[in-house]
């Protein structure tokens, strides 16, 4: 399978995508393939199904494929669907070094050789610093050669673009911005994060340098589907243009100039076919004052239900004490976004049936969690709130009767 690039009229297409251009002028797919959220299997990603996936994705003209180091497994089978299918050179990689790992300079070069040996290739198109929080975090990297060694990457072919990835306030972003020459940078950014993180401040900053910004979280991690409120239901179902979701969400993204690539977490062929077609549908500015207006009402109706903006990228785990941080504040707002009663019952089917409790009042505030949140959340303090909703007394009964079965 081999990609036939043609250009017209300022964007690129194979078959029906459409493309945006990098700081260099190719050509990236206006959707990409996050790599995070593979299907799993046997406690690993699944790679029979993520490869039919992938090979779907490419076929309709997905250039642009997100990994990172932490990732479990995600850059060990992208590199080998990859691999054995041929099709190293039609796609763009693009991955990130663990700076928050790195306290010596040779770390960099021992992080970057196990990537490149993980995706069996010997270039990455596009390398970014990962989660870059505080421009303190840069200059550390600075101290340890991190602008040399880019150069070096660089002139060597090792390495096609550099850039960052962004969790933090505006005033921190545009620091981060101007502290380097960058290629590309990747935001949090979308109808319910407009001004927060980067926000959209952060994004045509970006723009106004010449920079190209990739879209992570576009869905909140699945919440702008899977957790709306019954009033938000109700405003997508009424929408006349019968739009999901989900393509309201990325239509408010893509109708923005700023916005160079959107990714997408696809576990499924069938999401694959659904966000390869909205994204071959849609243009810059085509987006109504009436869908405006919709999206509005849809973010105040989200508003007035969520507890925790937690989007459960997983960041603030393991946790040294096990709990499990994410599925609490899943399930609890669950809790109030569809009802009580669904909240607790998911709960108790995700955390309390375990044989290793993972409970909130594990808790010993040591504060892990919270230097590693994106969302800033204070997590110590929200899990001693979840803990009190998610079990009261009859379901603490219920979930110390079934921990001690499980054990037995």
């Amino acid at each position: 399978m081999r990609i036939d690039w043609t250009a017209g009229a300022g964007r690129m297409k194979r078959g029906n995508m459409n493309y945006r251009n990098d700081k260099a002028g190719n050509p990236v797919s206006v959707l990409g393939y996050g790599c995070m959220r593979f299907s799993r299997s046997g406690g690993s990603p699944d790679l029979a199904k993520a490869e039919k996936e992938i090979l779907a994705a490419v076929e309709r003209g997905v250039n642009y494929f997100d990994t990172a180091y932490i990732y479990p497994g995600s850059e060990a089978l992208l590199g080998e669907v990859l691999a054995r299918n041929g099709i190293r050179d039609q796609v763009k990689i693009a991955t990130k070094l663990p700076q928050y790992l790195i306290n010596k300079p040779g770390a960099i070069d021992r992080y970057f050789e196990e990537q490149k040996k993980r995706l069996q290739t010997d270039h990455i198109d596009y390398y970014l610093m990962h989660m870059l929080t505080d421009v303190g975090a840069w200059k550390k990297l600075e101290k340890l050669g991190i602008r040399e060694w880019i150069q070096k990457k660089k002139a060597s072919g090792e390495i096609g673009q550099i850039g960052f990835s962004f969790h933090g306030n505006t005033a921190m972003f545009l620091q981060i911005l101007e502290a380097y020459d960058w290629d590309f940078c990747q935001i949090q950014y979308n109808y319910l994060d407009e001004v927060s993180q980067a926000g959209r401040a952060g994004l045509q900053a970006a723009a106004a340098k010449g920079i190209p910004v990739i879209i992570m979280e576009p869905l909140r991690g699945g919440k702008l589907v899977d957790m709306l409120p019954d009033k938000a239901r109700e405003l997508i179902a009424r929408d006349p243009k019968g739009r999901t979701a989900a393509e309201l969400a990325f239509r408010w993204l893509w109708d923005q100039p700023e916005v160079t690539c959107v990714l997408s977490g696809m576990n499924s062929l069938e999401m694959v076919e659904e966000n390869c077609r909205i994204a071959s549908e849609v243009c810059v500015g085509e987006f109504t004052g009436e869908d405006q207006a919709l999206i509005g009402q849809i973010r105040e109706a989200i508003n007035e239900k969520i507890k925790v903006p937690c989007t459960g990228c997983g960041y603030c785990m393991p946790c040294p004490q096990g709990v499990d941080i994410p599925g609490a504040f899943r399930c609890y707002n669950t809790m109030y976004m569809e009802s009580k009663k669904a909240g607790r019952h998911e709960y108790f089917q995700v955390v309390s049936l375990r044989k290793e409790p993972a409970f909130p009042s594990q808790c010993v505030a040591c504060g892990k969690c919270e230097k590693h949140c994106p969302q800033h959340i204070r997590i110590i303090e929200e899990l001693k709130q979840a803990d009190k909703a998610l079990r009261p007394l009859p379901y603490r009964i219920a979930a110390g009767v079934a921990g001690k079965f499980l054990r037995f």
